[in-house]
């Protein structure tokens, strides 16, 4: 195995691509977390409903994480990774920027208005973190490749904290979403020194090789296992971010708090989240082991969880607190997507890691139904419970039964 000096190893984590990589999802979450941190205000200030309106705006918006996923995930196969790094920031970019001028649009019904809007820049959004990580996975020598793509995450989800800074500082919603439209703009002018990933060049235009296939993965049984696990390890994070965050205000009347802003649960989850991707990357690079290193998290997520719904009356600082030890904990998942980029071949390779996160992120509206379902009949603590024992009874029999990836060389095709 090849043997790297400091210096070398710090040229190769802080070379140009790990940088674009890192600031695009920074832009990339900022403007994905927006809403969820806006949610009641804007809402009430366009005179809707933040629950019910909220949820359906949400749901819009996951959708379009979902479909997007596919979209830049055959994009980045078939035309390569670097063109999805631009096409996507665009189209977010610019549905940001619209979304700053909701007040003023002309459209009678604001919540559909929103919520399309929402839907197109959450197809946008879907593209950055899938292309970022194939990008630097595929640029970086396997014994950095956990380190580096834990750097883009890390990096990468403060810009949910930014983006409640930003919201608290102008104390205007409005201004918040003109903000990230603007960064993911300027972020264009530094994505044009990046070069194309050499693995991939190697086969860009070799016709007999099959590249971008969606379809593929569900056309061979080894192939879709992988895939369909690859998502199921990825199902805690969304449940401790879509319903114990973004739902948070839900669940203060139960533990005895006079209110919890939804804003700042989502802000400390996402310090946790990032300390945690920081965290992750050393963690398997010193177990040698993807897979040790994301049920250990799981693991000490699922703790965090308990103490949080069961440990009685709490303040609203506590909840905050909790919400930064889930953060903690579901910080995996940079070695979550980081698994999905080494379990496939290079001509599905951005197709995959661009899509099992969004399918991730698309199964939230599921998660959120199956909550709302439940609390008809439970109480909020009990219905969270119950999609919370599903989402990591899923993630722990995927991250145990899965194939190790730990310095895998990524030079083959599927």
């Amino acid at each position: 195995m090849q043997e790297f000096s400091n210096q070398e190893k710090l040229k190769h984590l802080f070379s140009l691509p790990v940088i674009v990589a890192s600031l695009g999802y920074f832009v990339d979450i900022y403007d994905l977390l927006l809403f969820g941190i806006v949610r009641v205000p804007s809402l009430k200030d366009l005179g809707l409903n933040p629950d019910i309106s909220g949820t359906i705006i949400m749901n819009y918006q996951m959708i379009g994480l979902l479909l997007g996923g596919i979209l830049w995930g055959i994009l980045g196969d078939k035309k390569g990774r670097l063109s999805v790094l631009f096409g996507s920031i665009i189209v977010y970019s610019l549905a940001n920027i619209a979304c700053g001028f909701l007040p003023q649009l002309p459209f009678e019904d604001k919540t559909m208005t929103y919520a399309i809007l929402r839907f197109i820049a959450g197809i946008g959004l879907a593209g950055e973190l899938g292309a970022g990580i194939t990008l630097v996975s595929e640029s970086l020598p396997k014994q950095l490749r956990a380190i580096g793509t834990s750097i883009v995450a890390g990096f990468g989800l403060f810009g949910a904290v930014v983006a409640n800074l930003t919201v608290e500082l102008s104390g205007n919603w409005t201004t918040a979403y003109f903000i990230g439209g603007i960064l993911g703009l300027l972020l264009l002018f530094l994505r044009v020194g990046v070069v194309e990933s050499g693995i991939y060049k190697d086969i860009e235009h070799t016709e007999y090789i099959s590249k971008g296939n969606f379809f593929s993965f569900f056309t061979n049984w080894n192939r879709f296992v992988r895939y369909i696990k690859c998502i199921c390890i990825g199902l805690p994070t969304w449940f401790c971010i879509g319903i114990l965050a973004v739902m948070a205000n839900q669940f203060a009347p139960e533990l005895g708090i006079s209110s919890v802003v939804p804003g700042k649960a989502i802000m400390w989850a996402y310090v946790g989240i990032s300390i945690g991707d920081f965290a992750s990357g050393f963690i398997s690079h010193a177990l040698h082991s993807r897979k040790k290193a994301i049920l250990y998290m799981m693991l000490f997520t699922i703790v965090g969880i308990v103490l949080m719904l069961y440990s009685g009356k709490m303040t609203e600082n506590t909840y905050y607190f909790y919400c930064a030890w889930l953060g903690l904990g579901t910080g995996y998942w940079a070695m979550f997507v980081t698994v999905a980029s080494e379990q496939f071949g290079t001509n599905v390779r951005s197709t995959a890691t661009t899509t099992i996160p969004n399918m991730v992120r698309g199964l939230l509206p599921l998660m959120l139904l199956g909550f709302d379902f439940f609390k008809k009949s439970q109480s909020v603590i009990t219905s969270a419970t119950i999609i919370g024992l599903i989402a990591f009874v899923l993630g722990i029999y995927a991250t145990t039964t899965i194939s190790e990836t730990h310095n895998r060389d990524l030079d083959f095709t599927e």
